[in-house]
């Protein structure tokens, strides 16, 4: 019987994980997602967001909607590949949501408004079994990224986790080879060239918090805050205190880099360390990391999978000759649809455990 799942906000990441389940032919087989929360829940909106899409093409799949009550006004129920999911009303209190009705056993949170673990809990106490976060989370929780540490999870302690970021999930795989190989981070600096994202603004308005995030996103380079690289210290322990960073949001739609500048602990060469990278491309991170060799551009990283493209070449051309210690490493990736792959692969894992 498929696992039933629930998506809790079916914003960008939401839709893009549902997405990334159906095109890996999960839908009906190994999951069944019964349920998808947000403000509408007019279903035929819902597959008009899922059939086109600015960045990523056409939807795959076949879409069509249906009511669940014919005194409906509005068709409140999609149906992707002839499975059935229904458009619920958000609530408030995730508390409030139809878990145990349905029968959800595994809930994406990806709302961005419950990241912390307690508002998250609550998705517990509607039915639910397990809450993937598809953010960084705050409180007594997990976080895990997928090739790194995600064997760590242990279903009887760990109920509510968080898939972490985008970024980090690029980040930690390289500073993973790393640490595994024998070459060590003492210290480093990482800067993400990030794409912009919904919480900016189109034009010029109001972001009390952050002032430079509130400047319209399509016409300018803002320097922003990450935690990415100090959350790799939540994933790889031997790694905190020993990481920070900073993001440039710039005026792409979608695909970021990474650029890692550490010192390491052993004497190494930037030839060694590329050779380990991509030895790990195809062995233990296959799937995970990749590697590219060509002159390669954002837009060439459009709808890849992987979490982490290694740029050989950018990395190769732009390290100091004969240098033992202090390295720079530049990395690729689709900050949403690789994101999303890892969720879904995080939710295969953890429900192979039970």
């Amino acid at each position: 019987m498929p696992v039933k799942v629930g998506i809790n906000g079916f914003g960008r990441i939401g839709r893009m994980v549902f997405q990334a389940l159906c095109d890996q032919g999960l839908l009906g087989t190994t999951f069944d997602v019964v349920g998808v929360v947000d403000v509408t829940t007019d279903a035929d909106y819902f597959a008009y967001q899922m059939k086109y899409d600015s960045v990523h093409g056409k939807f795959r799949h076949p879409v069509r909607t249906e009511k669940s009550d014919p005194s409906k006004e509005e068709a409140d129920v999609i149906v992707v590949n002839d499975h059935k999911i229904l458009c619920i009303a958000a609530t408030r209190n995730p508390s409030e949501l139809p878990w145990g009705k349905l029968g959800v056993e595994y809930v994406i949170e990806s709302t961005g408004l419950f990241t912390e673990l307690d508002k998250a809990k609550g998705h517990l106490q509607a039915g639910a079994k397990k809450v993937i976060i598809s953010a960084p989370a705050k409180g007594d929780l997990r976080t895990f990224v997928v090739g790194v540490n995600h064997e760590e999870y242990d279903p009887a302690q760990h109920h509510v986790v968080s898939n972490a970021s985008c970024t980090t999930n690029c980040l930690a795989p390289l500073v993973h080879v790393l640490l595994k190989e024998g070459i060590g981070v003492e210290k480093g600096l990482m800067t993400t060239i990030h794409s912009y994202t919904a919480t900016q603004k189109t034009v010029d308005g109001p972001s009390k918090k952050d002032w430079r995030g509130g400047r319209a996103a399509a016409i300018n380079i803002i320097p922003s805050t990450t935690g990415a690289a100090k959350a790799v210290g939540e994933v790889l322990p031997r790694t905190k205190g020993k990481l920070t960073g900073m993001a440039f949001r710039v005026p792409t739609p979608d695909v970021s880099v990474v650029d890692l500048t550490f010192i390491a602990e052993r004497d190494t060469s930037i030839k060694e360390i590329d050779e380990l990278l991509k030895r790990a491309s195809e062995t233990y991170l296959k799937g995970i990391l990749g590697v590219t060799n060509e002159e390669l551009v954002s837009t060439d990283f459009i709808h890849d999978n992987r979490s982490s493209i290694y740029d050989s070449l950018a990395t190769l051309q732009n390290n100091l000759s004969g240098e033992k210690r202090f390295f720079k490493i530049v990395s690729w990736y689709d900050n949403e649809w690789g994101y999303s792959n890892r969720v879904i692969d995080l939710l295969k894992h953890m429900a192979s455990k039970h």
